[in-house]
Order: structure tokens, then sequence, then C-alpha cells
């Protein structure tokens, strides 16, 4: 009997993992700091590769994106720019299109001061950033995201689970 009781178990889970990947959705653990404060080293997120086969990254969308200089690496950054948007920095605050940005889910600890830009997303580019300004690899050090290098949306994270959060 323990051994039906484990064939099933196996059967399921294989079932389940199949329409997880079916259905495109993924589980990704955050490797580093520069998604702070809003995700932190470790946690567990699910990403959502159909939502950009229906649709198109936004301004503000947490993405996993091939790393431009490493397209083995997968990372984890906010859009913060599509193509054709002019973007800059001054004194650490994001503009776009010369109209600030709300970015207040970056507390003052994770700003920076630097200076950018202004420079003209180009089409079929995007523009990301991490939360944790002062210590992020981003398109201000690599430049412009392609498009099919952004992989899919942040849904969820869901460890630790006294942090769970639907994005």
């Amino acid at each position: 009997m323990a051994m039906v009781r484990y064939v099933r178990t196996i059967v399921m889970a294989m079932m389940f993992a199949t329409l997880v990947k079916t259905y495109g959705f993924q589980f990704v653990r955050i490797d580093g700091e520069s998604m702070e404060p809003t995700l932190e080293h470790h946690d567990q997120l699910v990403v959502d590769h159909v939502a950009y086969e229906l649709g198109f990254p936004q301004p503000g969308d947490i993405v996993t994106l091939y790393y431009p200089p490493d397209p083995s690496r997968i990372f984890v950054k906010r859009v913060i720019a599509q193509e054709g948007q002019a973007v800059q920095l001054v004194d650490g605050r994001v503009y776009v299109d010369g109209k600030r940005l709300d970015d207040a889910y970056v507390t003052p600890q994770f700003r920076s001061d630097d200076d950018w830009g202004p420079q003209r997303v180009p089409l079929g580019y995007y523009f990301v950033m991490g939360d944790h300004r002062n210590d992020s690899s981003d398109s201000r050090d690599w430049g412009m995201v392609p498009r099919r290098y952004i992989v899919g949306k942040v849904k969820a994270r869901l460890w630790p689970l006294q942090e769970l959060r639907l994005f």
C-alpha cells in the first residue's frame, strides 16, 4: 500500500510540473540584493512566461531577463522605460520623458545620487533598473535590454511565506 501511495505522489508531482511548465509559469529564486527593498536575497518568485506572449512589458513591471553581457544568466529588474521614451537620472531621481518617476518603492537608503543620460530607448528595447539603486547592475551599466531578452513577468513572491505578495 505504501508503494502505491509513493507512485501516486510521484505521478501527481509530474502532472503538476507539466501543468506549470505548459501554462508558462516558472519558480525563480533571487540571488543578490539589487531589487531590495521590494525583493530580497533568496526570495522565491512565480514568473509568468505567457504574459509577454500576449502583451508587452510596461514601465513598473518587475521582469526576469537574460543578462545582456552574458545571456546564460537570468536577472530580475524593474522596467523603467520602453521604446521611444527618454530616460535621465538627476541626483538619483529618475525622469522619463522629462517627468519625475513616482518611485516611492525606493527608500532613501537604497537611492543613489548619480546622474545619467538623457538617453532615448531605441525601438525594440527597454530600460531596466534594480530597486536598490546604489547597488544594482542594470541598464545604466550595460545598456538597453532587447525585447527578446525579457523572459517573463514576476507575478508573486511566495517565500518567505510571511512576505507573500502579488505584483
